[in-house]
């Protein structure tokens, strides 16, 4: 173990060492970075505040996801409590560990909503990254140079948003439907592609059985896989979902007005989650799970449904039912 790496050590075991009275808050914050949090949260945006905020996070999210998929294989660095049985495995996490994809996420999903409000809501941002990375390092499941590459990476992703957003979505609009779809599917084989590269570039590595064993006897519970594929087609068969629901929106089909009173906002909220969960939970079990072209074909569609549904199915069966008022176009 090099001298980095246990001078790390000490800052988790600092941090724990403050007490396990933290332990809830900690777990609360991090929680904050989960995926099922930014399911009822970036919904909950799209289809009851402002679609344009709620889509720019979500869209931002998945690229933030994927590009932490293709980095994680890419350095595959181990977890505090993969090497040191000091370290409490608190949480435990299959992947390897840098960078930090909840400090990453928070970055930028989280600068996207304070520039997108501007209503001086950089300070509560900047407070939730900044206890997401300490979470990550109380918990055990990240040093602190996964925390600080997490947040490096996180923010020039946003900063990559800010300056090319316009001009990308202009681009965007001005295709025709065809293109649209196409780009959006070319996109999203593309991030699967990265994912693969980087997996193949590192077949002659083998996981050191110190580190398997050792985050078994911390997390007996939680055994690692960090080489598994599930992630990468997750995000990318979401990306793919979301942005075919968005070049149909182009048109104006399916548009919808985010705002009206509070009931049909909370019953819109509702109907939108039960499609939702019916395709996440439904598909999941219908769909084998194998680790072969198959299961991750049908991982694959059943998010890129999942995002379709967020994105235009659920606002298009909004407005038949007169639960949203439609609009012209995006």
């Amino acid at each position: 173990m090099d001298a980095l790496t246990q001078w790390e050590i000490t800052v988790n075991l600092f941090l724990q060492g403050l007490g396990t009275w933290l332990l809830p808050v900690m777990s609360a914050v991090t929680w904050l970075g989960s995926e099922n949090f930014y399911i009822l949260l970036l919904t909950m945006l799209y289809w009851c505040v402002d679609t344009g905020l709620g889509l720019r996070m979500a869209i931002i999210l998945m690229l933030s996801n994927s590009t932490n998929a293709v980095f994680k294989i890419l350095f595959h660095s181990p977890r505090p409590y993969w090497i040191d049985l000091r370290v409490q495995a608190y949480s435990a996490e299959p992947s390897f560990g840098l960078p930090s994809g909840h400090s990453q996420n928070a970055m930028s999903v989280w600068g996207v909503m304070a520039a997108g409000i501007k209503r001086k809501t950089g300070w509560l941002a900047a407070l939730i990254i900044l206890l997401m990375g300490l979470s990550r390092m109380y918990l055990g499941v990240h040093f602190l140079r996964d925390v600080l590459l997490g947040w490096v990476i996180g923010a020039l992703l946003l900063i990559l948003m800010i300056m090319f957003e316009k001009p990308l979505v202009n681009w965007f609009k001005s295709q025709n439907f065809a293109y649209r779809l196409g780009f959006s599917l070319t996109t999203a084989l593309v991030m699967v592609a990265a994912g693969l590269a980087v997996h193949a570039g590192q077949s002659d590595w083998m996981l050191p059985e110190s580190w398997y064993q050792t985050a078994l006897q911390a997390a007996p519970d939680n055994p690692i896989d960090p080489f598994a594929f599930e992630g990468i087609f997750t995000a990318s068969g979401t990306w793919f979902g979301m942005l075919a629901g968005a070049a149909l929106l182009v048109g104006g089909n399916g548009a919808h007005d985010p705002h009206g009173p509070l009931v049909q906002r909370v019953l819109r909220y509702l109907l939108g989650i039960t499609g939702l969960l019916i395709l996440y939970l439904g598909l999941g079990a219908i769909f084998p799970r194998t680790p072969d072209l198959s299961g991750y074909a049908l991982r694959f569609l059943r998010y890129a449904l999942i995002g379709l549904w967020a994105i235009w199915l659920a606002p298009l069966v909004f407005i038949r039912l007169g639960l949203a008022k439609p609009r012209s176009a995006v």
